[in-house]
């Protein structure tokens, strides 16, 4: 469990203006600091894993010398643009980690120091939450843009054997984000936007029989699965729309024959008559747990 270390904050309208210590010109580089060590599943570790302004940048400013007492007037920073994992969906099968990139953009008349972006599950960040994922680094990179206006980095790896313990985990989390200025003020909120983790999808068809003559019925099977974050299986997702599509042989584009849904296993099974060569695939569009898939298109030759 990574150590917290607590500063002077005042709080003014969601950020905090730190007024123990000074911060310095330059930003000590990421690889010089200890990577953060967060405890592995459930409620209880991710509620001590998420972290807070005091924990996350007191213990960077704790090492500097004393604020001057006098301090010309300034504002809080503000956040520009925040980036999660190139604005898509994080999505996690049953054993591999995935790493991805956070950026967070962000300006202060002063310059930024640093910065901060992770994410939680829950409905209340102070009593309510089961699902934390923080940055490897304990310091972003933070590339100037100019004089007031700088990109902050950071990277999280998110394993699904622990990080992602339940499957009620899938669907939307909160991100939350910090900035604190050069000379010390800080913005942060716990609920600045939304984000999805999803449980990964697979889709599968076949069509038979191959060849087949023209008019005769051709039965197209197929199954939609998802990671069980559980079990570190996949199982079929039920009761989900799935479209039944086409694309003739001489052209590259599908086109929707009909819409089923999957049963209690997952499983689709459909017949259609055999008109002319061509792809027959499924098309799942996804649901805010479970990202669209569609299954690779199976060819039929029509005699």
């Amino acid at each position: 469990m990574r150590i917290r270390t607590l500063v002077a904050a005042a709080t003014m309208s969601g950020a905090l203006a730190l007024t123990a210590f000074a911060v310095p010109a330059a930003q000590a580089s990421p690889t010089a600091l200890m990577a953060r060590e967060v405890p592995p599943g459930g409620p209880g570790a991710a509620a001590a894993a998420k972290p807070d302004a005091a924990s996350r940048f007191g213990a960077a400013l704790a090492q500097q010398a004393p604020r001057a007492t006098a301090r010309a007037a300034t504002t809080d920073p503000v956040v520009e643009s925040v980036a999660v994992h190139g604005g898509a969906d994080i999505v996690l099968g049953t054993t591999d980690k995935k790493t991805i990139k956070v950026a967070v953009t962000a300006t202060h008349p002063k310059g930024i120091y640093d910065a901060e972006l992770y994410l939680w599950h829950g409905t209340d960040v102070d009593n309510d939450i089961d699902g934390a994922i923080v940055p490897n680094e304990s310091a972003a990179t933070c590339t100037a843009i100019d004089t007031t206006t700088s990109k902050c980095v950071l990277s999280m790896t998110i394993d699904p054997r622990a990080d992602l313990y339940t499957n009620a985990l899938a669907g939307t989390w909160h991100v939350g984000v910090g900035v604190v200025s050069k000379d010390g003020y800080l913005f942060w909120d716990d609920y600045y936007t939304t984000h999805h983790v999803q449980r990964l999808s697979k889709q599968t068809v076949n069509a038979s029989p191959e060849p087949v003559k023209k008019g005769a019925t051709i039965t197209v099977t197929g199954k939609l699965s998802r990671a069980n974050w559980e079990d570190h299986k996949y199982h079929g997702y039920t009761g989900q729309s799935v479209q039944l599509q086409f694309r003739p042989k001489s052209s590259s584009t599908y086109s929707t024959v009909k819409t089923l849904t999957t049963n209690s296993t997952g499983e689709l099974k459909t017949t259609v008559k055999a008109a002319a060569d061509g792809y027959w695939r499924y098309s799942f569009a996804g649901t805010s747990t479970t990202p669209a898939v569609k299954a690779a298109g199976d060819f039929v030759d029509v005699q």
